[in-house]
């Protein structure tokens, strides 16, 4: 039952966002079918993941504030990489509480392998949609994320929510 009227582009923004939702759960699923042959799920390869393609080695709240995750599950998962030989932890000189996690030569190799594995499924799956409504849909999502977290920084409370989107 709805209590307020959405304006057409808030009811258009509402048909994006039950569509990845449900996209989330489908993309959480494939990734998991993309991951198994290497005993990764989808959480660890997001974090793998976004530690390779930064090039670089990160932290915690680093690799969380990339893939949209909170601080605390990225520590878990982080926790069971380097249990299993995957991610190590290094010191950080700019910030000591907070270490740097940095893949392994079997991080980095598995990665890899997923890698090529992906490579093969997202070109399949793109198949016959145009690249310009593949761009288009990113800029669409990572605007709608920029403003989630904008909100996120405004707090609750309901005239900084308003405000944050306009």
């Amino acid at each position: 039952m709805r209590t307020e009227a959405r304006s057409p582009a808030g009811e258009a923004a509402t048909q994006v966002i039950l569509a990845l939702f449900r996209a989330n759960g489908r993309l959480l699923a494939a990734g998991d079918r993309l991951t198994a042959d290497e005993g990764l799920t989808s959480a660890r390869w997001q974090v793998i993941g976004a530690i390779a393609l930064a090039d670089r080695a990160l932290t915690v709240p680093q690799i969380a504030r990339r893939m949209g995750l909170t601080r605390q599950s990225v520590h878990a998962t982080v926790n069971r990489l380097v249990r299993d030989g995957l991610t190590e932890l290094a010191p950080n000189t700019d910030h000591r509480r907070s270490q740097l996690v940095r893949l392994t030569e079997r991080g980095r190799a598995k990665y890899s392998v997923i890698d090529r594995r992906q490579a093969e499924w997202v070109n399949r799956l793109a198949g016959k949609i145009g690249r310009s409504d593949l761009e288009t849909a990113g800029r669409v999502i990572d605007e709608l994320s920029r403003r989630l977290e904008a909100n996120e920084r405004q707090g609750s409370d309901e005239e900084g929510r308003r405000e944050s989107f306009e």
